[in-house]
């Protein structure tokens, strides 16, 4: 048992066909992207498909080579078209519910809207949810036994998609518990929304939610506001001396793991902010009771959507081959930094790319 987690080694020979290293469950989305240019005054648009759970699993398929799943709503019009060929692009390999159109009101594929800000000028997000088909997800609708059969070795979801209605939040059990059952390693991005929990339960619900998801849960992400927020872990005494002081997220983890002592691994990424396109860059990694840090860095950001997905793509590789515990988290730190210097929420990096930054890599021109 390495980390503290159970997992599967990976397939070889004529298995490598029919094992996924990782499912993902959550909502695909498609993101709207007028670039610097604000809502307000813009002309075009760039499509990026996405969704936090998917993210992980688009990654570590297009980047890092794994056989990935997603398992998800898709609805039968042009949008859903549109997003599954994405999917398919990505290399991840598709679980669906079907739903179909009615021509006017939905079922819909959501609609996220993000402007890329500049300088001083911070991105603006916004969504269309309505009538989400995502949300009309709900126990009982995958047969888990045929999508995890009895190799699949990582599991992976997150509190967006269980911020969607109240039977979200019952499939992502449902889904934990059979990966359980079939020996896989379970994960969850704690990724706390106030704007969407506050549709139909609040902060009280979303504990109630967010904690019974836990308990099945070997693999956390979260910051120190997902950890107040999604668990009701108590806030610091003392406050930390920068964005990038680890000794908040790791004054925390005690606390986490009191609770939730089936939890072995507790990551998160470290951002401070001083400009749109500038920010200074890390992450760090509680790992079977011992601590981890990345190298920090400063990033020159085209898009910061998308990187703390690109973070976990990373550091679950790092994990799902067996790495060091130190190289996981910098092969996860990496990634997410390259991330930010694409257009879109998924990867266009080459593994390459990511293993030579990890190890302290340049940008000096590659020839």
């Amino acid at each position: 048992m390495k980390y503290g987690l159970n997992l599967k080694p990976p397939a070889e020979g004529e298995l490598q066909d029919r094992v996924l290293d990782l499912v993902s469950l959550g909502g695909l989305v498609h993101r709207l992207d007028p670039g610097v240019i604000p809502f307000r005054k813009a002309t075009h648009c760039d499509i990026h498909v996405s969704g936090g759970e998917f993210n992980v699993a688009a990654n570590l398929a297009d980047c890092f080579g794994l056989r990935t799943g997603i398992v998800s709503a898709m609805v039968n019009y042009p949008i859903g078209d549109l997003i599954a060929e994405r999917v398919r692009a990505m290399g991840v390999i598709p679980f669906y519910k079907r739903f179909e159109h009615n021509g006017v009101t939905g079922p819909n594929m959501a609609t996220v809207y993000s402007d890329r800000g500049q300088g001083v000028r911070a991105p603006v997000v916004f969504y269309n949810r309505s009538n989400e088909a995502a949300a009309q997800l709900k126990p009982g609708d995958f047969d888990w036994g045929k999508i995890f059969g009895d190799r699949t070795r990582w599991f992976h979801s997150g509190g967006i998609f269980a911020a969607l209605s109240q039977t979200t939040g019952e499939l992502i059990i449902e889904g934990m518990k059979a990966a359980k059952a079939a020996g896989a390693v379970t994960s969850f991005d704690l990724n706390y929304r106030a704007k969407l929990w506050n549709l139909w339960g609040g902060h009280e619900v979303a504990l109630k939610v967010l904690r019974r998801i836990v308990e099945n849960v070997d693999v956390l992400v979260g910051n120190e506001e997902d950890l107040q927020m999604g668990l009701g872990i108590p806030g610091p005494e003392v406050a930390a001396k920068s964005r990038l002081d680890p000794s908040v997220f790791f004054g925390m983890i005690d606390t986490v793991t009191a609770m939730y002592p089936n939890v072995k691994v507790v990551a998160t990424t470290l951002r401070e902010v001083h400009s749109t396109n500038r920010h200074s860059w890390g992450a760090v990694a509680w790992i079977d009771g011992k601590t981890y840090q990345s190298p920090t860095c400063e990033l020159d950001v085209l898009d910061r959507v998308g990187g703390g997905d690109g973070f976990a793509a990373g550091f679950f590789y790092g994990l799902l081959t067996g790495t060091s515990e130190q190289e996981a988290v910098n092969l996860g730190w990496a990634h997410g930094a390259l991330l930010t210097t694409f257009p879109g929420d998924t990867t266009m990096a080459t593994l390459e790319q990511v293993r030579a930054f990890a190890k302290g890599g340049s940008a000096r021109i590659q020839r």
